[in-house]
């Protein structure tokens, strides 16, 4: 179970990406996954995009779902953020909590 990030070249686009369990055990490197890469770049605009590659994920819990939430939160909601590769257990259950409402859920 890790999070890792890559900011692309042009400095516009963030993959977080999970693999394993994505709950409680993953909030302080999911967190610093997308602040410090805020923080390095000191790009904070609206055209940066983020994606939260979950392909490698087997799991989700609810804290999970927190963890997106405080990001949607500490980005603002003017900053597009896309959740890529889900599996269909957990696309079901990002459709269920209406995260598709606040994120492009793929």
């Amino acid at each position: 179970m890790t999070v890792s990030s890559n900011l692309s070249q042009d400095n516009n686009e963030l993959v977080i990406s999970v693999s394993g369990k994505f709950d409680f055990t993953q909030v302080k490197s999911f967190r610093d996954a997308y602040t410090s890469n805020l923080d390095s770049s000191n790009d904070t605009s609206d055209d940066m995009q983020y994606v939260v590659d979950l392909q490698e994920t087997e799991h989700m819990d609810s804290s999970a779902l927190g963890m997106l939430l405080n990001m949607r939160k500490h980005l603002g909601d003017s900053v597009k953020i896309s959740i890529t590769n889900t599996r269909p257990q957990i696309k079901k259950i990002l459709t269920i909590s209406r995260f598709d409402k606040k994120f492009s859920v793929q």
